[in-house]
């Protein structure tokens, strides 16, 4: 599938995906939604990428929702007598890619630049570590048109920032700048704009370095979320099974002995 609001490189086992609609804010429409899909499942089966950088071009990481021309998303298809359905595509196109990257099989870096807005914020915060520039913001925009907060983001608030500030952040739709979610605990770090990209891809090369228990790692920490004590100390021990097989424990352990830094081969 050819991109032409995407682009997409793999260097030293680091896949980097960039929005590139600078015109729009890298507004996700379902145009850019197909693309991303497609980038996000060529990255999930080259053996060679064990992590993924996810990024805007221009001035925002990505303003939301394409309200215009054919990449809008908002809206059904099918004529309905009530009316249009606003949540259409989240069924059929938004939803399913958000739960392809929760379930994704290696570490995702998400480096914010400018304005996450609306979905777009949804898509920044779905990374397993978050960079933002200083410069950067994130709003949940969805009242300033009479919407609700979709793509995850009712889910991911409460959990990240608490009851509290997620209704602050939906219910008043401001803006909420880089070093106030930093202090939230929203994101991993804040940095100055020019550092964003070395800084994103610093933790890129330290998780695509890694053992191959860290996609286990990440799979364990979003499923907890949602399980009970006793559930997650299960998921715990079947996934310490699987680690403890890999080339990469024996060869941790292995350096440990010897006193040396290990060489991991995300095997």
């Amino acid at each position: 599938m050819a991109h032409s609001k995407l682009k997409t490189s793999v260097d030293d086992g680091i896949g980097v995906v960039t929005l590139t609609d600078p015109a729009t804010l890298n507004a996700a429409g379902l145009d850019l939604m197909a693309e991303l899909g497609d980038a996000f499942k060529a990255m999930a089966a080259d053996a060679s990428v064990r992590c993924v950088v996810l990024t805007g071009e221009g001035r925002g990481f990505c303003s939301g929702a394409n309200l215009s021309g054919r990449g809008g998303g908002i809206g059904g298809e099918t004529p309905d007598p009530e009316g249009p359905d606003a949540g259409s595509a989240l069924e059929s196109v938004y939803n399913p890619f958000m739960s392809s990257i929760r379930d994704f099989p290696v570490p995702i870096v998400t480096a914010v630049n400018g304005v996450a807005a609306g979905v777009g914020c949804s898509l920044a915060l779905m990374g397993d570590l978050i960079v933002a520039g200083e410069s950067a913001y994130f709003m949940q925009a969805f009242r300033r048109i009479g919407l609700v907060p979709d793509g995850g983001s009712t889910y991911l608030l409460p959990r990240l920032i608490g009851k509290a500030r997620a209704m602050e952040m939906t219910l008043l739709g401001d803006r909420v700048p880089a070093k106030t979610a930093l202090d939230w605990g929203l994101i991993n770090r804040c940095v100055p704009d020019d550092q964003l990209m070395s800084t994103a891809m610093e933790l890129a090369k330290a998780l695509a370095t890694g053992p191959k228990s860290l996609g286990a790692i990440r799979k364990l920490i979003w499923e907890s979320l949602d399980e009970e004590w006793a559930a997650q100390l299960h998921a715990e021990r079947t996934a310490q099974k699987f680690a403890g097989r890999t080339e990469d424990s024996r060869e941790g352990v292995l350096a440990f002995l010897q006193k040396r830094p290990a060489e991991f081969k995300g095997r």
